[in-house]
């Protein structure tokens, strides 16, 4: 995993498709150790195999340019002891990228057109995925917290709602928002992209990838529902604590009757 020139675009082949795959691997991805290549500008950009390249961010997203299934399985090893809370299943997107030389930047059904390979662009294109991966798996995560949302609600319509499965459920789904809060928060999808400031040139092509990809849309709506899920967990806790109270108190009321009916039966029978 050693880089040995400048512009590690140079590695790629200009003159045919270049397969790219974005992996989501995990909470987090420990970069330091790992060796530092000539242009430090960016993401960290790897040279892989004879002619590949892998670009790693540290939320969990690695993005593999003209990079073998072999390949790809033996760098993801070597990753592995890296990875802070692992996915059982990584998360995965494709695509194509191809050369268009003066022609617009950007998505089409062939993929995605860049000007040329220079590192900059690449590392753009590996932000772009790697932020799409990230939401595509918060997204499956979301909407397994929406399905144990329906129980929960349908438990608080009972009077008798709650109890130790209702607060099992309740820790669940806080185990997840407090999870799905702390990855969305590290991939920053709404900040612009630190590589942009130094190569402005860039910018255009970022701006049609985010906005193909929906990034800012997909990571709105993931917000909203985070939101959602939060709110009637609240509920959910603030009901559960209001009913604990009201059992007390009617134990409390209990309490008194029985000592007026027994204050009561002694006064009877010293009479």
């Amino acid at each position: 995993m050693s880089p040995k020139t400048n512009d590690l675009g140079e590695r790629l082949p200009a003159n045919k498709p270049i397969p790219v795959r974005a992996c989501f691997l995990g909470e987090r991805l420990h970069l330091r150790g790992l060796p530092e290549p000539a242009v430090t500008l960016g993401p960290l950009t790897l040279s892989v195999g004879e002619a590949g390249l892998a670009v790693l961010f540290r939320y969990g997203a690695v993005v593999f340019f003209n990079l073998a299934e072999a390949d790809q399985k033996n760098f993801l090893k070597e990753l592995r002891g890296r990875l802070e809370s692992p996915l059982r299943k990584m998360e995965t997107e494709d695509a194509q990228l191809y050369v268009v030389g003066k022609q617009p930047e950007g998505v089409t059904p062939e993929g995605i057109g860049v000007a040329d390979l220079a590192q900059a662009r690449l590392q753009i294109v590996a932000t772009a995925l790697a932020r799409s991966v990230a939401l595509a798996y918060y997204e499956n995560a979301m909407a397994g917290a929406f399905d144990r949302i329906e129980p929960l609600a349908r438990r608080l319509e009972s009077p008798r709602g709650g109890g130790r499965r209702l607060r099992e459920l309740l820790r669940h789904i806080g185990g997840t928002l407090l999870v799905l809060h702390r990855m969305t928060g590290r991939v920053e999808i709404q900040d612009k992209p630190d590589l942009l400031w130094d190569h402005p040139e860039v910018e255009r092509l970022y701006l049609h990838l985010e906005n193909e990809y929906e990034l800012r849309e997909r990571n709105t709506v993931l917000e909203r529902k985070l939101a959602l899920i939060h709110q009637t967990a609240e509920t959910a806790v603030n009901l559960m604590q209001n009913r604990s109270m009201l059992r007390v108190e009617w134990y409390i009321v209990i309490l008194f009757v029985f000592e007026v009916l027994l204050s009561t039966y002694q006064l009877w029978f010293r009479h």
